[in-house]
Order: structure tokens, then C-alpha cells, then sequence
């Protein structure tokens, strides 16, 4: 198993335009003509270089037409790159199309579902497909069926499945060859709190079990939980990767702590003001903030002590991936 299962160099894709228009973004290509009209350009994705290695879970973030769903499918080799190349299980996604796709369980935002079809009929139509064996698609059917909550409407055809149970059994479809990596785009949409939990825990099991998985997701939250690292898409062009603590330390500035008293403050802080800035206050709580926690901290705690204060607590405030992805999205507008 190759050390890095995603991998992206200046993954580039664009698509013609009939007339330039830069509402949509389009660019005048230097020659050709389509019907008369001058050829433009729209890139979707523009530069992308990734490197994801075995057993990492990448949540891949970006307003709507950022081109997270196109480098999906350039990943799943269901488009081919116009500049750029990316290897996928160590398979080339152009030459080696049809193993990267027995590589990749793919779930597409919208997945389209044979609505004739019993829940049983479809997965078995599509283990055929991936070359599995009629006791493999029995056992892999059984235990994912059971997995999420579906075993009882196996029998039941696919229009008469709710939208979160259409998307269940996309997501079991894209599980069902036991593949390596998976492209989930918005694996949780339209689920209850119940559903999106399962879909989670799964997830997570999977990473566990050194899987690869790439998300794509508006939800922030979920991505924060499940992601080791994050990657903000805006444009085409990834705009910030790193783990969720550094894209926070980076964009955000350093941890912002809180300490509670037992009493008011009582004029403690002026005692204090050589070791912290002080940035917010109550009438028995302050925040402040410090890029050495380790090294402030007891000696903030040591210091109250010898005042005889008394201390509650001392926590970090939280802060969001939202936060980072707002900071983001709108300097990127204000650009």
C-alpha cells in the first residue's frame, strides 16, 4: 500500500464557455471559435497540488462553485485534467482510469439511485459491477445494511426510501467493495441526528482501520470532529491546508484563555499586568491571551495564589473552524 493514496500536482480543469462573461468568470481563450463566438474558459479547479497520506481524513471546504465536487471527479477519473496530473492508490487517474475506480467508493452530492430497484437488487447490481462474488456482496450487504439501520427495508424499492435512507444506501453502495479510499462528497445531507451519527462513527471506524477518506462538506462543525487536517478551496485554488489547531493558531492568533474567581476581582488584575494583557473582563472573570500557554499559565496561577485569590477555573476559550473558514472566505472577498 503506497505511503500517499492522494496525490495532486497543479490538478487544473477548465470548462468552455460560449461567450466570456465575468459574472461567471470565464476568460478569453487565445484563439478558436465556437459558432462564431470567441472561446473562453471557465477553471473550476486551478493549480491544486495535494498530498494525502494513508489513514488521514481530509475535509475538503469552499463556498458553492469553489470546484470542490470537480476535483472529486477528477480524482474519481470521471473527468479528465485539462493541466495537472493526480495519482490515486498509486494509480494515474488518466491512464490507470478504470483500477482507480475500483480503488475509490465514490458518493457523489446527488446520487442517482435506480428507483425500481429494491434496496438488496441495487447493491447487488453494483457488486457485480466492482467483480465482487455473490457470497462477498451477501456478507458485505448483510453487514452494512446492519451497519445503518436498513435491513429491514432491503426489500423495499429505492422510491419508496426516505431522502437520508437514499443517501444510506449511496453511502453503502460506495463502502460495499471494501475500498481503500473514499470520496464523500456531503455524506450526512439530508440525514437526521441520528443517521449523520452513524455516518460519522463510520467514518471514523474507517480511519481507524488506515482508510483514506476525503469529505467535502459545508457542514463545519463535522468537519472539525472528523478531519485531521482541513483544506479551503476558493476559486479552484486551495487557499489554506493544515490541521484545524494551526489554521486556528495562524488565522486566529494565539489561544484565548479565561480565568474565573471565586469572588470579584477586586483590583488583582493591575497585579498581573507584567505577566498577561489582559483583553476582556467581568466582574470576577478576565481573558487574555498568550502564544506560550505552558509557560504562562503557572505562573499566572502561582502569582493569584500568592494573592490569596481564589481560582475556579482557567479554560480556553473555544474557537471554531467556522471562525477560520469566515476569516477566510471573506478576506478572500474583500480581496
Amino acid at each position: 500500500m503506497p505511503e500517499t493514496m492522494i496525490q495532486t500536482e497543479n490538478l487544473t480543469k477548465r470548462f468552455p464557455c460560449s461567450t466570456a462573461s465575468a459574472e461567471r468568470g470565464c476568460a478569453p481563450a487565445d484563439e478558436g471559435s465556437v459558432n462564431g463566438e470567441a472561446l473562453a474558459w471557465f477553471t473550476a479547479v486551478d493549480r491544486v497540488s495535494l498530498d494525502v497520506p494513508t489513514g488521514e481524513i481530509l475535509a475538503l471546504l469552499g463556498p458553492n462553485g469553489a470546484g470542490k465536487t470537480t476535483t472529486v471527479r477528477m480524482l474519481a477519473s470521471i473527468l479528465k485534467p485539462s493541466e495537472g496530473w493526480a495519482r490515486v492508490a498509486g494509480f494515474d487517474t488518466v491512464r490507470d482510469a478504470r483500477q482507480v475506480r475500483h480503488a475509490v467508493g465514490l458518493l457523489t452530492e446527488f446520487p442517482g439511485l435506480y428507483l425500481r430497484m429494491r434496496g438488496d437488487e441495487y447493491l447487488a447490481f453494483f457488486g457485480q459491477l466492482q467483480g465482487l462474488s455473490s457470497d462477498q456482496i451477501h456478507r458485505r450487504t448483510e453487514a452494512l445494511l446492519a451497519r445503518f439501520g436498513l435491513t429491514e427495508a432491503r426489500h423495499q424499492r429505492t422510491a419508496e426510501y426516505s431522502k437520508g435512507m437514499r443517501q444510506k444506501l449511496a453511502l453503502i453502495r460506495a463502502m460495499l467493495h471494501d475500498p481503500q479510499i473514499l470520496l464523500l462528497d456531503e455524506p450526512t445531507s439530508a440525514m437526521d441526528p441520528h443517521s449523520a451519527k452513524q455516518v460519522r462513527d463510520a467514518i471514523l471506524d474507517l480511519r481507524r482501520e488506515q482508510r483514506t477518506i476525503l469529505i467535502c462538506t459545508h457542514n463545519l462543525t463535522e468537519a472539525e470532529l472528523l478531519a485531521d487536517r482541513i483544506a479551503i478551496i476558493r476559486r479552484g485554488q486551495i487557499v489554506a491546508l493544515d490541521t484545524p489547531a494551526r489554521l486556528k493558531s495562524q488565522l486566529l492568533g494565539p489561544p484565548l484563555l479565561e480565568v474565573r474567581l471565586a469572588h470579584s476581582l477586586d483590583g488583582y488584575l493591575s497585579e498581573l499586568t507584567d505577566l498577561v494583557q489582559i483583553e476582556d473582563q467581568g466582574d470576577d472573570w478576565f481573558r487574555y491571551r498568550t502564544p506560550s500557554p505552558e509557560i504562562t499559565n503557572p505562573a499566572l496561577l502561582a502569582r493569584l495564589a500568592g494573592l490569596d485569590a481564589r481560582v475556579l477555573t482557567l479554560s480556553e476559550v473555544s474557537r471554531s473552524v467556522e471562525e477560520v473558514y469566515l476569516r477566510i472566505v471573506e478576506s478572500e472577498d474583500g480581496s
